[in-house]
């Protein structure tokens, strides 16, 4: 089932028309005393325009009207305004608007097993109204469950975090991709009941209380391996500068041993968090 348009006109010419047709139902009934036929053509004037005030229908902005038929779908109705349509049809209204809701905290397992705790927010709006009516019991409920469903299993694809491979994509850190995976495989499971997913975007995101802690600690202990690891290969790269600055431009010829002192006084001097105490050889004093 796919939508379609139904017959419908402008709904100021249509009430004019009815109108017409009531004033000459009326003057031919008033004119029935010298002929019956007129009164059996008043009457079924009067019944043509009642069937024609019942068939007016107001489209709101953003808004359609979906028309059935003793339980057959004819059409839809989309434009905004007054119309004049088939008459004794049922007319159901269905928002176009864009719409949007926060799904729930899920606690889920991520590609590693680590359980983490994610939400997003899904903006979808109605493109198809006869699928939305009548190929599932409830759009709105539809999506929400299916977005539920679609949260958990694109979790489940990613790690929350990688610290081996940081060109991986991760929960965590490359969002907009996790969204867009999200955006699609929502769009191919909604398609069925006549609705297109605008954007999903992750609003929570979060290790599950019960490994938080310890989930933490390991990004601290993270964090800090690699800011170790740049500051001993920028304390190598000044401690290397220093000597070979020392050995190109002044006439001093370190042996091994004191290449050795002076690297470790400077790897130490670099890399010390507290700081270096400086100590300063005035030399030796003759007694």
């Amino acid at each position: 089932m796919t939508e379609k348009n139904v017959f419908h006109i402008n709904g100021y010419l249509g009430l004019i028309l009815v109108l017409a047709l009531l004033a000459g139902g009326g003057y031919c009934l008033f004119l029935t005393a010298g002929s019956r036929a007129l009164g059996v053509l008043g009457v079924l004037l009067i019944v043509i325009a009642i069937l024609g005030a019942s068939s007016l229908t107001i489209v709101s902005p953003n808004q359609s009207k979906v028309l059935t038929f003793f339980g057959r779908y004819i059409g839809t109705i989309r434009e905004a305004g007054l119309y004049l349509t088939v008459p004794l049809t049922n007319k159901t209204t269905v928002s176009l608007r864009v719409r949007n809701f926060n799904s729930t905290i899920l606690k889920v397992n991520d590609l590693q097993g680590n359980p983490v705790e994610i939400a997003a927010v899904i903006v979808f709006k109605v493109v198809d109204t006869s699928k939305a009516l009548f190929s599932v019991e409830d759009y709105e409920q539809f999506v929400e469950i299916q977005s539920e469903s679609a949260i958990r299993h694109v979790a489940s694809e990613y790690a929350y975090d990688n610290f081996d491979d940081q060109q991986a994509v991760t929960l965590r850190s490359n969002p907009t991709e996790v969204s867009t995976h999200l955006t699609e495989e929502l769009q191919e499971r909604l398609t069925v009941a006549g609705v297109k997913i605008v954007e999903t975007r992750l609003t929570h995101l979060a290790y599950a209380t019960e490994i938080a802690s310890a989930m933490l600690q390991r990004q601290q202990s993270q964090a800090i391996l690699s800011a170790r690891k740049i500051i001993v290969e920028g304390a190598v790269s000044i401690t290397e500068g220093a000597i070979s600055r020392l050995t190109a431009e002044t006439d001093l010829n370190l042996t091994d041993g004191q290449k050795l002192q002076l690297i470790n006084n400077m790897m130490v001097s670099i890399i010390n968090e507290r700081g270096s105490q400086p100590v300063i050889n005035t030399g030796k004093v003759d007694a």
